[in-house]
């Protein structure tokens, strides 16, 4: 893609944000875009919201789950970034108005304590770098029409995020995460499962992933980032009105209220 393309198409996204309007996928208005093409929309993005005001406070990585990559055609994790205004604490009262199609998946989160800079990373190195991990429910939208999403369009639509909410951080050591069995409860109802082998057989193999995608583009992980490895299971569609919270054993449990226009409590 041209630069031009390039950025028509990131004004495209940034638009959708504004009128929660989605718009057709990139792979089909703009024919062949690469995955170099679609980071580069991505932090096109990236560039106006901190010119903006808002600051990268961690990473997401997405589709690291077999379930996740079924659920929406593609065959590889991607990454993207998670913005100050994209976090609440657990049981915040979350406007569902600021999203287009949203849809929640329960995470471990990783708070680290210390930058993890690729390639070359490897498991300990990963594991190193973590200072706590939290239960996590992470809101994924998509301002591509109906989730019809290729890798690309993932890719460039910052990875499909949209907000995290956190519960209390609890140390590392609290239990053997790929052991860990996170349940998706909507209204009390549980709706899906899995455990932390489901991301890439440990959430701190995602974690290395990262690091080592990010050292390929010359860029790395800070101290104090939050980083969210993956769904452990299938997501799940939110509504108006809906209570949903996820519980993990040894490490937790996370909530969040979905209202309609709503002064937002995080």
């Amino acid at each position: 893609m041209l630069l031009e393309s390039r950025r028509r198409a990131a004004d495209l996204l940034l638009q959708s944000y504004v009128d929660r309007r989605p718009i057709p996928p990139l792979s089909e208005s703009f024919g062949d875009v690469s995955i170099d093409d679609a980071y580069a929309i991505q932090l096109l993005q990236v560039a106006h919201w901190l010119s903006q005001g808002s600051v990268v406070k961690g990473h997401k990585i997405g589709l690291t789950a077999r379930a996740m990559q079924q659920q929406l055609g593609v065959d590889s994790p991607d990454f993207g970034h998670l913005l100050d205004d994209m976090f609440f604490s657990s049981a915040s009262r979350i406007g569902i108005d600021r999203f287009i199609q949203p849809r929640i998946e329960p995470e471990i989160a990783f708070l680290l304590g210390a930058p993890l800079k690729g390639p070359g990373v490897e498991f300990d190195d990963a594991e190193d770098a973590i200072d706590a991990v939290m239960p996590a429910l992470e809101i994924i939208d998509s301002r591509i029409q109906n989730w019809r999403i290729t890798l690309v369009d993932t890719v460039a639509d910052n990875a499909s995020s949209a907000a995290v909410v956190l519960g209390d951080p609890v140390p590392l050591d609290a239990a053997s995460l790929p052991n860990v069995r996170g349940v998706l409860l909507c209204d009390d109802i549980e709706i899906v499962s899995g455990f932390g082998r489901d991301v890439m057989e440990s959430p701190i193999n995602a974690l290395a992933w990262l690091a080592n995608r990010l050292g390929e583009l010359g860029q790395s992980l800070g101290a104090n980032e939050i980083i969210m490895p993956g769904s452990l299971c299938a997501s799940a569609p939110i509504r108006s009105g809906m209570k949903v919270e996820a519980r993990f054993e040894g490490l937790g449990s996370v909530s969040a209220h979905f209202e309609q226009e709503l002064q937002e409590e995080r």
